[in-house]
């Protein structure tokens, strides 16, 4: 409840504690459990003879407090966008944040697949609340919210767009250090929609080592620029293949292009990510959550270090 920043008010006179809650996303049963549960811990304060709650509307807007936006974007499909939007909740879900992930791909929604959630997200007419992974990350996604999770989005441009600002006004994301936006690839309707609808802190540019990703980071970093975003910092995805028994990296798309494009973006390169079967692996099982490597522990660092020269 208290991550939700549901509660609006606490009053006490004498040896009585009202407390006046949102309403908002909760159904009926929802606020006679929140009810009962409320009045037994106020109950257990000193002093405390009498506890009386209340409900009062408000909109999801007036009660989420999100301190970082970052959007996760690329030029092109295929570079592991969402895998690089999953690791960095992660990583700073590690670092003590509390975090959550808006799935702005809704034509191509794979995150809730690398965290395992089959849950449908509850709430009421009010608002809909985000559906926890197992670490505690909010998660939202398009998929959560289909008959079946193959289900194909066949929609146009502006319904595409209306979604994605119904993800931000109409979801109870409560309390958060930081959301990060899984974007659609490409510079068209969907990510000029966040960038324009969202009050983002920062961006995050994916590519791989190919000889298009000059011209395509480029294109992504001129998006950002034009719409007076920074960039954070670029990660280049399936960098290497790490040969164990030989001790060798195999450059399998060709030489790497981090240095280049950290300086074509004017931003750190945070990461040189594996080509990682296990990696793969715990996404297939929806365990990505348990990834960890010395590729991850730097890249949470490097991360961390991006956002500290970022703060005012």
């Amino acid at each position: 409840m208290a991550t939700d920043n549901l509660v609006r008010q606490i009053t006490t006179s004498g040896k009585e504690i009202k407390i006046t809650l949102a309403s908002t996303a909760l159904s009926g049963e929802a606020q006679k459990f929140v009810t009962a549960k409320a009045k037994e811990e106020a109950g257990k304060l000193s002093g405390i003879k009498k506890v009386e709650l209340e409900f009062a509307e408000a909109k999801p807007t007036e009660l989420n407090q999100i301190g970082n936006i970052i959007a996760v974007m690329s030029g092109k499909g295929g570079v592991g966008k969402s895998l690089v939007a999953g690791l960095t909740a992660i990583a700073l879900k590690r670092q003590g944040y509390e975090v959550g992930i808006l799935d702005a791909d809704l034509t191509g929604p794979s995150i809730p697949k690398m965290f395992g959630i089959a849950s449908r997200p509850s709430g009421s007419e009010t608002g809909i609340l985000p559906v926890l992974s197992r670490s505690g990350i909010e998660v939202m996604s398009i998929n959560l919210l289909l008959p079946q999770e193959d289900d194909a989005v066949i929609w146009r441009g502006p319904l595409i767009s209306n979604t994605i600002k119904q993800f931000w006004e109409d979801v109870l994301w409560g309390k958060l250090d930081y959301l990060l936006i899984d974007l659609p690839p490409g510079t068209a309707d969907a990510p000029l929609t966040v960038m324009q609808s969202f009050p983002i802190s920062g961006v995050i540019i994916v590519f791989t080592p190919q000889d298009l990703t000059t011209m395509i980071v480029r294109k992504a970093v001129n998006m950002a620029q034009k719409m007076n975003k920074s960039v954070l910092g670029v990660v280049e995805n399936m960098s290497y293949l790490q040969l164990a028994d030989m001790d060798k990296r195999l450059e399998i798309f060709g030489p790497s292009r981090g240095i280049e494009m950290a300086q074509a973006s004017k931003a750190p390169l945070l990461a040189q990510l594996p080509i990682d079967p296990e990696l793969a692996r715990l996404c297939d099982q929806g365990e990505i959550e348990s990834y960890d490597s010395e590729t991850m522990r730097a890249f949470g660092q490097s991360l961390k270090q991006a956002l500290a020269q970022k703060k005012p």
